[in-house]
């Protein structure tokens, strides 16, 4: 199995190539040069089997000879033992045609686990091999960033650098990135919103002499690995409500791309998914974007749903990719008329995304709205962007066919929110109850590359 990127100008690496270097070194993100298939036969096999094997067989095929079955097993036990619930992502039904996909029982409360427990444990068994020190640098609009943390920490060979816009995340989301006492892991709050982050994330991959000097890797969506991580859970919802006798979709709150992302891979692996609906906040450019056609870049408005509140969504660009029917030379294009403030999708490309997905936005009142609805119908509190893709679905409904929201993060990670909705203030879990208490470490941040490339050789250095 290779991987390619989608500007076309680095080269096909392997999957353990791919995951360790995140970004290529043409700026593009890498995909499989061709997507594996399962028949309805081997897909209706994985009715009822544990979590952990429904991962082990999807991801296997991705893997190639990068690492054995053997390793992949090792990994992704460890990655899902301690989560907080047996079947890992369990659904949660709110009415008779439409549920809910729990994927915040893992360690940080956010779907972001279910990725970037993986990806900790396969670059652990990929450095053991080769005894280098990396240096992780991502840029977090709230969850990726203590997911990262909570997976990195305290290795040796491994320093992480998160930066996270600043006063821009909920405050559980700031301390779960800035309490752990380990040595090897920076929160810096950078003046400026997550697209500012993104972009110096960027810029650090792309000054090659840099990420050689540091030994830079990525543990953003823009890793192939972590889109992979996600494609499992479409699966084990699927099976579970009928595939793949019967067509499922879904109903994604999105920001980065990534994660409504994965389940178009699932599709284009034979899953029979319907209807794959972007559910975006005020920050609408994805939507805007399928209904236009035009991708224009505007001002971030934060939100209550702050993980959503982009307007660079890096993933899209795998979309576009696929949709343009793999012309790197048009995807460079698309991306240097991005610097400029966006670009016009052909038609037949907008065709393609069309036939893929679809798409709707809650506003913030909206938001507020259907987190009391769903706590008065069904007694369930759930988090201001799991009431995003709540909102987005009823829209979207289909009689006969099964809709799934996922619900992205635990409630208690954006209490304001909730407790202005419910008027009550959900309790974090108890391996997060002192969270509070712990003392925090932050550095403040500019938004300036150099300013930041310094601050991580001197803390590496000092590592």
């Amino acid at each position: 199995m290779k991987y390619v990127s989608t500007r076309g100008q680095a080269p096909a690496l392997t999957f353990d190539q791919a995951m360790m270097t995140g970004l290529a070194r043409d700026g593009g993100l890498y995909l499989p040069e061709t997507i594996p298939t399962f028949t309805a036969d081997e897909i209706a096999a994985l009715s009822g089997l544990p979590y952990g094997e429904v991962a082990r067989r999807v991801v296997a095929p991705f893997v190639g000879d990068s690492f054995s079955d053997a390793e992949l097993r090792q990994a992704i036990d460890k990655a899902y033992g301690h989560f907080g619930h047996v079947a890992r992502a369990p659904l949660v039904q709110l009415d008779a045609g439409h549920h809910l996909l729990e994927l915040f029982h893992g360690p940080t409360l956010a779907f972001k686990d279910f990725a970037m427990q993986l990806i900790g444990q396969l670059f652990q068994i990929a450095l053991a091999r080769t005894g280098e020190r990396i240096t992780i640098i991502g840029a977090t609009s709230g969850d990726t960033g203590s997911a990262a943390i909570e997976a990195f920490k305290g290795l040796s060979n491994v320093d992480v650098f998160i930066l996270y816009p600043n006063g821009r995340v909920s405050e559980v989301q700031r301390r779960q990135m800035s309490t752990p006492a380990e040595a090897n892991v920076h929160a810096l709050a950078i003046d400026g919103h997550f697209d500012d982050a993104q972009a110096r994330l960027k810029d650090f991959f792309n000054d090659h002499a840099f990420r050689d000097e540091v030994g830079l890797a990525g543990v953003n969506s823009i890793n192939w690995a972590r889109v992979l991580a996600q494609v499992v859970y479409y699966f084990t919802a699927a099976v579970s409500l009928g595939a793949p006798q019967r067509e499922i979709d879904f109903t994604v709150p999105t920001g980065n791309f990534g994660d409504i992302f994965a389940g178009s891979i699932a599709k284009a692996m034979g899953l029979p998914i319907g209807r794959l609906v972007i559910a975006t906040n005020q920050n609408d450019i994805l939507h805007r974007a399928l209904l236009s056609g035009e991708y224009r870049t505007g001002t971030v408005e934060p939100s209550i749903s702050p993980s959503m509140d982009i307007q660079v969504s890096s993933n899209f660009e795998r979309a576009l990719y696929l949709a343009y029917g793999g012309d790197a030379a048009a995807i460079r294009q698309l991306m240097e008329e991005l610097k400029t403030g966006g670009f016009t999708i052909s038609q037949g490309a907008l065709q393609h995304l069309r036939e893929i997905y679809v798409s709707g936005r809650a506003s913030e009142d909206e938001t507020t709205a259907m987190i009391r609805t769903i706590r008065a119908e069904t007694g369930e509190i759930i988090c201001p962007h799991t009431a995003v893709a709540v909102k987005v679905a009823r829209e979207n409904l289909r009689d006969g066919v099964p809709m799934v929201s996922l619900s992205t993060a635990h409630p208690a990670k954006f209490p304001d929110a909730v407790e202005n909705a419910l008027g009550i203030r959900p309790p974090l879990p108890p391996h997060m109850a002192d969270l509070f208490e712990r003392a925090e470490r932050i550095t403040r941040v500019p938004n300036d590359v150099e300013h930041i490339k310094a601050l991580i050789r001197e803390r590496r250095s000092n590592a």
